[in-house]
């Protein structure tokens, strides 16, 4: 009976002990699994080329509160001026670059326009990754207040192109949603559960799902060590290392986006307006405005004919109808 007592919590353990080893050997195959290489997506790669950029503004720079040189470009406000500004946040792998069409045109249109380089993207900290998931939010509040030195009081708008505007959506649910007076989402990533969403996101982006699974379960155990791998990779062209992001690291996938954009959306304190290309390839823009009415029926939600995925920063169509929606419609409180 003795012998019984001292070795069934000795077995207990050591099956205890080898369900952790069984459980930690998955794991570390799920994390191990490669990242694979996307074919190349011309519809965005064309549609992008196609754009005239001899206009753009050169980066400018500002440090972020850890001491990080963060980029962006600004388009001073021409002609009769709105009294606003705009901050215009590029799509996933990108940077500033995409976005100089829209932000040229709202600086036309009397607004003043930043469009910054996401740390992570373009010339703004490590490419691909960031320090710790929340670190987006730090960087556009920092952003804020670089912009607030040279105009102290003129109601500012977030605008945020796919998975930029997934951030946007993130920041106008967050504690720093009151730096902004209304959020326009163009074309906006609302997440992987979003009822907007196409197959990888029309041959754009795919997870590598088992390194994302376990990632996530690492965190439920409170365990980050491994958030610098990457999870999402994206359909660039070959050889564009130089100017595009191939890969998202976990962390950078997880805070460039929304959090859950049902939530988002209720959590805005402030007006929510979606803008995309009917003829949109990477998201099914015809469900957009039930997505968004379900949460908040009242958010205005407008489609623009003729118009694609990159179109809606890029062709003059898309643009036109961004930049005289922001300049005509009053920003509220």
């Amino acid at each position: 009976m003795s012998k019984w007592i001292i070795r069934f919590p000795l077995n207990v353990l050591g099956w205890g002990l080898g369900l952790v080893g069984f459980a930690a050997l998955i794991l570390a195959a799920m994390i191990a699994t490669p990242l694979e290489r996307l074919p190349e997506l011309t519809s965005i790669s064309q549609s992008a080329r196609a754009v005239d950029r001899s206009t753009m503004p050169p980066l400018s720079r500002f440090s972020a509160r850890d001491g990080t040189e963060l980029a962006y470009r600004h388009y001073p406000a021409r002609g009769t001026t709105k009294g606003q500004i705009a901050i215009v946040v590029h799509g996933s792998s990108g940077s500033s670059v995409a976005v100089h069409a829209l932000a040229d045109a709202l600086a036309a249109r009397g607004i003043e326009t930043y469009a910054p380089d996401l740390r992570g993207h373009g010339g703004s900290g490590s490419r691909g990754d960031i320090g710790f998931i929340g670190q987006l939010e730090n960087d556009m509040a920092d952003l804020v207040e670089q912009v607030r030195k040279s105009s102290a009081a003129a109601p500012l708008t977030l605008l945020g192109h796919s998975a930029g505007g997934g951030f946007a959506l993130r920041v106008a649910s967050s504690p720093i949603q009151d730096l902004f007076a209304r959020t326009v989402l163009l074309a906006p990533y609302l997440g992987y559960d979003a009822p907007t969403n196409r197959p990888n996101s029309g041959g754009w982006a795919k997870a590598d799902v088992p390194r994302l699974l376990g990632l996530v379960a690492l965190g439920k155990l409170g365990i980050d060590c491994c958030e610098g791998l990457p999870t999402l990779a994206f359909a660039v062209p070959a050889n564009s290392e130089r100017i595009l992001n191939a890969s998202y690291s976990y962390r950078l996938m997880r805070n460039f986006a929304t959090r859950d954009y049902r939530r988002d959306l209720a959590a805005a304190h402030h007006p929510v307006t979606l803008i995309a290309g009917a003829a949109d390839e990477l998201m099914l823009a015809d469900k957009y405005a039930d997505a968004v009415h379900a949460v908040v029926p009242a958010a205005e939600v407008r489609l623009v004919d003729g118009v694609d995925h990159m179109g809606i920063v890029g062709d003059p169509r898309g643009v036109a109808a961004v930049a005289d929606y922001v300049a005509n419609t009053r920003t509220g409180s």
